[in-house]
């Protein structure tokens, strides 16, 4: 027990720190299971079936739902981790109570905390969560009006800088999976012409779209917000501080300064120990992928988003 304890007191106590096993094994498992939790999710029971199968980090995606669903769905995670003899972190121990390095890996959770940002994520707003159906051939307006209702004919959008960021010809497309040409839950847009604050566009593949909130992916069309949001510096020095978590996932990541600017406001806040993974979503992110991985402590590829602007590229 002495070398290992030795062993905790010299290794960071980082992600790495986090996940390694506390037993020291002869074949340390050196792959980790990343489970988003959401509404299928939401329950002590199907939790514990996560932990016991495998789940190293539990991400919460905050591009939908606010921050006391999530706490909500992190107090679960804290009780089904006690339930299945998992170390838990106990949320009202003070830093002055943790004297060794020991004592921190006794009050860590055996599943690390990913908070997801939304960054500068451009999304269709359906409040009454309606479906949409949307044929094609048919002509849609995007505007930044939000009184609008969405319909077939009009599609409001929390962005009011589209129209001038885009062209005849260039493509959106909405939905929330990803899009592949035959599917009929995400739609594929061709820009028509603007006018004013609106966006007229081309329909080009038959869709129902479902949910109160579906992403728009603008297609090599640089999108003049801030990669790190002001909501989402508020829910990292609220929900994110409280809860310590272990690593932010920084969406859309453009360049090494995006990551340089979440390390200084995590820095600002306390959060020393909180890993950066940079999430390259776009062509921008790719053209600066080398200097974004050196600047983050890990890089995540979004195939659906980047697949989507590296097939209209070619």
């Amino acid at each position: 027990m002495q070398g290992a304890s030795h062993m905790l007191l010299e290794e960071p106590l980082r992600l790495a720190s986090v996940l390694a096993p506390f037993k020291p094994k002869v074949f340390p498992s050196l792959t980790k299971i990343v489970g988003t939790l959401g509404p299928k999710s939401h329950s002590v029971e199907v939790i514990e079936e996560c932990l016991t199968a495998g789940m190293s980090v539990a991400r919460f995606d905050f591009s939908w739902m606010d921050a006391t669903y999530h706490q909500e769905t992190l107090d679960i995670l804290r009780k089904a981790a006690q339930n299945v003899k998992k170390l838990c972190p106990n949320p009202a121990l003070q830093k002055s109570d943790i004297t060794t390095r020991v004592g921190n890996m006794m009050k860590l959770m055996a599943s690390a905390i990913m908070l997801d940002t939304m960054g500068p994520e451009i999304q269709v707003h359906n409040p009454n969560g309606g479906a949409i159906e949307l044929k094609a051939g048919n002509h849609v307006i995007i505007t930044p009006d939000l009184s609008k209702a969405p319909s077939a004919e009009i599609l409001p959008i929390k962005f009011g800088d589209l129209a001038k960021a885009v062209k005849k010809g260039d493509t959106f497309f909405i939905g929330q999976y990803l899009f592949t040409g035959s599917e009929t839950t995400s739609v594929w847009l061709e820009v028509l012409e603007t006018s004013g604050e609106n966006v007229n566009c081309l329909v080009k593949n038959t869709a129902t779209l479902a949910g109160p909130i579906f992403t728009m992916h603008a297609s090599q069309v640089h999108i003049g917000l801030p990669t790190l949001s002001e909501y989402d510096k508020q829910v990292i020095s609220t929900w994110g501080s409280q809860n310590s978590v272990d690593i932010i996932s920084l969406s859309h990541t453009r360049s090494g300064e995006d990551v340089r600017e979440l390390r200084s406001f995590l820095q600002s806040h306390d959060l020393h120990d909180t890993q950066i993974y940079a999430k390259v979503e776009n062509f921008e992110g790719l053209d600066h992928f080398d200097e974004i991985l050196e600047e983050a402590d890990g890089v995540i590829i979004s195939r659906g988003d980047l697949g989507i602007d590296l097939h209209q590229k070619m």
